[in-house]
């Protein structure tokens, strides 16, 4: 086992859980430099740690002086592209960053074909999957309890960019990582093609998978509510349907099942909420598995790039689906320059204010 170097930027919210999964295995991680425009946060997150590495406002000086066996960002979407450039001039061999992988189709392409002509092994934070109800989720399908998956549904209170490229994630994730063939999308609403995440208001659609599986998913705040509205941002949840049993789960850590085990009853459980399990459990988990797949090509990563790209594909598709009113195939064709999505979302989504 190799231990790598590190060198992160960003130190808001979620580039301190990052610093904590990092610093949750010091025999697999060395954190060797820290940047942020905001000086007083940075130094604020370090010395929360008691950790000493170097710190910079510069990305780009970063990485040329401390040259990192990993670069990890947590920036908000709109920086994607240009620090994914500077891992590929730097030689990183692993790279970490936050969901959406991107903010176009274009882009997302970009990223990923860099890392694969500059070997780079790249994962994006879908980090929900090792939540303790997630996990159950994943041993009672994959344990064959309720019998063959035939239908996945996945909804949240908040939109596509923010929760949707997860459960879009999850989702694939639950169906064992078989690709999609079509989707078939609806879409309204322009407010929120404003927000850091851009998206419409509501989006909702299905998606047809190679092995039969069918998943519905739903996005934004027309979908299914399981929660208060005072929970908005944990207001979600996954469901896989079988031939004998159904399972589900949400990112508060709750939990359900109804299978050929459970004697006709529906048993369920709660795990320690979002919160709790983010630092302590999650990030940790997502890192210890970096180092595994960096080590061994063979222990690929549950959140590679290439399942984030899938992932984004389909987003990309139920938005396209609904503008031009037709099925979506998959993969995306590569033989033309796509569209600027967003673009148009704004140019043809009407106003369309939510009900209350």
């Amino acid at each position: 086992m190799e231990r790598y170097r590190v060198a992160q930027v960003g130190c808001g919210n979620r580039g301190k859980v990052h610093l904590d999964g990092w610093l949750a295995h010091p025999e697999r991680f060395e954190l060797v430099a820290v940047c942020d425009l905001d000086e007083a946060k940075m130094r604020q997150a370090i010395e929360a740690r008691r950790i000493t590495p170097a710190l910079y406002t510069d990305a780009d000086r970063m990485l040329a002086e401390t040259r990192p066996d990993v670069f990890c960002f947590s920036t908000p979407p709109a920086i994607r592209l240009a620090l994914v450039e500077l891992a590929a001039r730097h030689g990183v061999k692993g790279l970490a960053f936050e969901k959406p992988m991107a903010t176009s189709l274009a882009e997302a392409r970009a990223i990923l074909a860099l890392c694969r002509a500059h070997g780079i092994k790249a994962v994006v934070s879908h980090q929900h999957k090792y939540l303790t109800s997630f996990q159950k989720l994943a041993e009672t399908v994959r344990g064959g309890d309720i019998g063959r998956v035939e239908r996945i549904e996945a909804t949240c209170q908040a939109w596509l960019a923010q929760l949707g490229t997860h459960f879009v994630d999850y989702v694939l994730w639950a169906n064992g990582g078989c690709r999609a063939r079509w989707v078939v999308g609806h879409v309204h609403g322009r407010e929120l093609l404003a927000d850091s995440h851009p998206s419409p208001n509501y989006t909702m659609g299905q998606i047809g998978f190679e092995n039969g599986v069918r998943a519905f998913v739903e996005f934004g705040k027309l979908s299914a509510s399981h929660m208060g509205k005072d929970r908005f941002w944990l207001d979600n949840r996954l469901t896989v349907y079988g031939t004998h049993g159904t399972v589900w789960c949400d990112t508060d850590g709750r939990w359900g099942r109804f299978t050929r085990r459970t004697d006709g009853d529906a048993v369920s459980g709660e795990g320690e909420p979002w919160r709790v399990q983010q630092s302590v459990r999650l990030q940790p988990l997502f890192a210890r598995d970096f180092a595994d797949w960096l080590d061994d090509e063979r222990r690929p990563h549950p959140c590679r790039l290439d399942l984030s790209y899938h992932g984004y594909e389909i987003m990309e598709g139920l938005c396209l689906s609904a503008l031009n009113h037709v099925r979506v195939d998959l993969p995306l064709p590569e033989n033309s320059t796509p569209e600027d999505l967003f673009d148009r979302l704004r140019r043809e989504l009407p106003d369309c204010h939510e009900l209350s």
